[in-house]
């Protein structure tokens, strides 16, 4: 859905119009791929199907811009500053906007708000970038203000109409989203078009069909809640834990994927092992957990060891291995 973020902040320039293209640096003080993921670009397909720029799924309808997400709440609540991604000049700010999870009972008011806290900046010859979803209070700019690529002007949070904590950053050329990862290219083309990134960015942004945002080891069942909260994070299972699990959640699953969870013993044969169906249709994000419960006279001091697999068509397509290490 669009954010409505070029009617709130709509300013009226007297700028010559230009065919010069705009640089752009990671607009998140995080590491791509690590610390933080894509989790949609900017839907590219004008019908009501919707398609990245390599035609694939990490996209809806009609977005207008590049979700940037941070893996859970722990992670906003520790911080993530949002960077302009140009050298320009404060064009308008939004502050105030409380951050909380939207729901179906909330999302026909907080859509009026949808971009939240907000900064867009100009960067003149018809370029502008956008900022919205910042965390309330963190807005570090005001209108008027010149900024230098790599200046904060606020941290990555959940206000506005969001489901997670994530930026969303859109890039705008006379007046229009555009994007940056294939500038120029025709609607629906599979690559094509320029990059408006960086060279250090465009490495990290490279695409990836699908990747792991969170894993790690539980003491019993694990909710997405709890994934999303970090409260799953906090957990330190023990030789005396009830049980072992091991979970993930996974982004950017196509339809027909096959997923297989599988957690080893200190010896390196499987414990369990979890192999879902192909998945049905697209997902843009999904969970799976594989575990045991705790034999009799504990878990095995030792190396515990899980790996994460996802099959499409007939190929690796994602791989995952992760380790804790059991203790009394």
């Amino acid at each position: 859905m669009r954010l409505g973020f070029l009617s709130l902040f709509s300013l009226t320039l007297a700028l010559p119009v230009s065919a010069q293209d705009i640089s752009l640096r990671l607009p998140v003080a995080c590491e791509i791929g690590r610390t933080c993921f894509i989790q949609n670009y900017l839907d590219r397909d004008p019908s009501p199907a919707a398609s990245d720029y390599q035609c694939g799924t990490f996209t809806y309808e009609d977005h207008d811009g590049t979700d940037i997400r941070i893996p859970n709440m722990l992670a906003q609540q520790a911080g993530v500053d949002v960077v302009a991604a140009a050298d320009g000049k404060v064009a308008s700010t939004r502050e105030g906007v409380p951050d909380a999870f939207v729901t179906e009972e909330t999302r026909d008011k907080i859509s009026q708000i949808g971009c939240g806290n907000a900064v867009v900046i100009d960067h003149g010859q018809g370029w502008r970038t956008a900022y919205c979803h910042m965390a309330k209070g963190s807005v570090a700019v005001r209108s008027g203000r010149e900024v230098k690529a790599g200046d904060r002007i606020g941290r990555i949070g959940l206000s506005g109409l969001t489901e997670y904590p994530h930026l969303h950053f859109t890039v705008i050329k006379d007046g229009k989203p555009v994007d940056p990862f294939a500038y120029g290219a025709p609607d629906k083309s599979c690559g094509g078009g320029k990059s408006l990134w960086e060279a250090s960015a465009q490495r990290a942004l490279a695409y990836q069909a699908g990747t792991v945002l969170n894993k790690g080891f539980a003491s019993g069942p694990v909710t997405m809640a709890a994934i999303e909260s970090g409260a799953a994070e906090r957990e330190t299972p023990t030789t005396k834990s009830p049980a072992l699990v091991a979970y993930v959640r996974a982004i950017g699953l196509k339809g027909g994927d096959v997923q297989t969870l599988t957690l080893f013993d200190p010896d390196g044969k499987p414990l369990a092992e979890n192999k879902a169906p192909p998945l049905d249709r697209a997902k843009a994000q999904w969970m799976a957990f594989s575990g045991v419960k705790q034999p009799e006279g504990g878990f095995r001091p030792g190396l515990y060891r899980a790996v994460y697999r996802v099959e499409r068509d007939g190929k690796p397509a994602i791989e995952q291995a992760f380790a804790i290490s059991l203790r009394p």
